[in-house]
């Protein structure tokens, strides 16, 4: 049985590129929620981080930081990375917002005290079996890649969405050197950017070369007299910084499990926290982002997140609270007995699946919840004439209130078979938006779990037919709770609108006006073609007469609709006074 893959993330390396990736708002500055908090790293890192999960399907994850202050490696040199630029402010205000996202979304945090990400990812990477990768824009970690333990790298030098991966014979391909070697490479052509300096005149090509030739820095350190020419001049004088670059450059791949924070079994992925993610994009204001999210990693799963991804070694989810409801499956002449069974002043639950627009519609299947914790499913094509009678009854009394989730389309598909609905006491999809207008989509199993901490677990219909019943039986059930799910979900809306001071807007102005714009959606708009038609000559005449006039006041005609006619007349012509360049002149 294959080892599942360990998935790394250099953290610092890929928020440092997301910070500086080219997504600016329209005016060119950072992207900013409406408090002016930057927010475009953390952006950028989620982006990343989805792709990365939903592309690699990882059955382990974890992702490294550095940590603020001194490392080893500023023990040995004052002036290691001494040339960087410190980090923006605007970066450092987004680190916590980065972590919190990692946290949210179920990836562990690594770090190590004194010892930089790519320490700890060095260690966890050549101590593991394979197969691992290594998300990172840091050519450091080279020096991690075996392919005998399938150890790859996923760079991103050209930008956090172009991942490369990097093997082994992809790094000799380029650099002429395997991983044991790129160290004694990097040593030897520097790095600016950790203040690491080359040797005058000696660049990448002469840099393999040697390594080539000699077979390691080591023993090309203990010949270096047999090195000829300038350059080899130029390596004797700057043996010493070579070395020091060396010693910099080389990954600390032996940390111990307690400096490293974890080992890979402790690396499981667990369910996100979607109040964590909520609480975190509302206040960034990611609004279409979570959408994605959701859309492209339904599960809420890093292990279980589509085709190829694990299914056995993924940690399960925490046990959410489930909803608790009877549901008959109602047959020929029951609808009526069930009804009155259950008969109430209070709220129900309906919901209906089948198809409708604008005025038109299709019913081809119902759910009731009743408040007594009863729910029933009815099938329309097993309704009889009875059956639709007490139906028909119970939707358009007013005394039996009902609660639906976007009910407007669903009483299109009601009147459509002739079952107008009345008693409209809640539409928790109007709701949802009253409380959070800032969402784009208000999908019921997502509001459930937000406001009630109730999982709408539905099972994916994989369109097989099944002898016994129980795919149908299946769908029906789910079909209860998402009716269940609707009663429960209203109450906790509507006292989320009343500490927001809005029930009122809720019930005196929302819901009525459901009623009236599915009557007009209904009854369509007629237009008054002969009026048009008047109206239209009346305007065709105006617009002549105000091009005359243009004439007119010119002294000779000219094309009104070009701009450079228009410029010729005005500044040349009439003299008026010039303004500054638009796009069209």
């Amino acid at each position: 049985m294959p080892h599942p893959t360990l998935f790394l993330i250099d953290g610092s390396s890929q928020m440092y590129r997301a910070y500086h990736a080219p997504v600016r708002t329209a005016e060119g500055g950072l992207l900013r929620n409406a408090q002016g908090r930057p927010t475009n790293a953390v952006y950028i890192f989620v982006t990343m981080l989805r792709k990365l999960i939903a592309d690699h399907h990882p059955e382990y994850i974890a992702a490294s930081f550095d940590l603020p202050g001194r490392t080893f490696r500023d023990d040995l040199v004052d002036d290691y990375k001494a040339n960087r630029t410190p980090m923006p402010d605007e970066l450092a205000e987004q680190i916590p917002m980065v972590h919190a996202a990692c946290e949210a979304l179920g990836v562990p945090i690594l770090t190590s005290e004194r010892y930089e990400a790519d320490d700890v990812i060095g260690t966890l990477a050549t101590r593991e079996p394979g197969p691992i990768e290594v998300a990172t824009g840091d050519r450091d970690l080279f020096q991690v890649i075996d392919d005998a333990r399938s150890v790859v790298v996923l760079y991103c030098g050209k930008g956090v969405a172009k991942l490369e991966v990097m093997d082994g014979a992809v790094l000799h391909g380029r650099y002429g050197v395997g991983p044991s070697g790129y160290a004694d490479f990097a040593a030897l052509r520097g790095d600016p950017s950790d203040n690491l300096p080359g040797i005058p005149g000696v660049g990448e090509k002469t840099a393999t070369k040697w390594i080539a030739e000699f077979g390691s820095l080591a023993a090309l350190v203990d010949r270096v007299d047999e090195v000829k020419g300038k350059a080899g001049d130029a390596l004797r004088e700057h043996l010493g910084s070579v070395l020091r670059n060396r010693q910099l450059t080389a990954l600390v791949t032996d940390l111990p499990a307690e400096t490293v924070g974890a080992v890979p079994g402790d690396l499981l992925p667990v369910a996100w926290d979607r109040e964590k993610i909520h609480r975190l994009f509302d206040t960034l204001e990611f609004k279409v982002l979570r959408e994605r999210l959701y859309q492209t990693l339904p599960h809420g799963l890093i292990g279980a997140t589509g085709p190829g991804g694990p299914q056995d070694t993924a940690a399960p989810h925490p046990e959410k609270a489930a909803f608790e409801v009877v549901a008959d499956l109602l047959g020929p002449d029951q609808v009526g007995a069930w009804l009155a069974a259950h008969e109430s002043a209070e709220r129900s639950g309906l919901t209906l699946t089948g198809t409708w627009g604008r005025g038109t519609g299709n019913v081809t299947a119902m759910a009731i919840a009743a408040p007594d914790g009863h729910g029933a499913h009815l099938d329309p094509v097993q309704l009889t004439d009875a059956d639709e009678r007490a139906l028909a009854a119970w939707l358009a009394d007013p005394a039996h209130p009902k609660v639906l989730h976007d009910a407007k389309g669903q009483m299109h598909a009601l009147a459509a078979r002739g079952l107008p609905l009345a008693g409209l006491a809640c539409d928790t999809a109007i709701a949802a938006y009253l409380a959070l207008p800032g969402q784009r989509t208000f999908d019921l199993a997502d509001l459930a779990l937000r406001y009630l901490g109730k999982e709408l677990r539905e099972e994916a219909d994989d369109g097989q037919l099944t002898l016994d019943g129980s795919g149908e039986r299946d769908a029906a059930g789910a079909l209860v709770l998402r009716a269940q799910a609707t009663l429960e979900l209203a109450a906790a809306l509507e006292e989320d609108l009343g500490r927001r001071e809005s029930v009122a807007l809720l019930h005196d102005l929302e819901l009525p006006l459901i009623d009236v714009l599915a009557e007009m959606e209904r009854t369509g708009i007629a237009a008054d073609i002969e009026h048009f038609s008047v109206m239209s000559a009346m305007l065709h005449g105006e617009a002549k007469a105000a091009e005359q006039a243009a004439y007119a006041a010119a002294g000779h005609e000219f094309n009104l609709g070009s701009p450079k006619q228009l410029q010729e007349l005005l500044f040349n012509e009439l003299h008026l006074p010039k303004t500054r360049r638009i796009k069209t002149g």
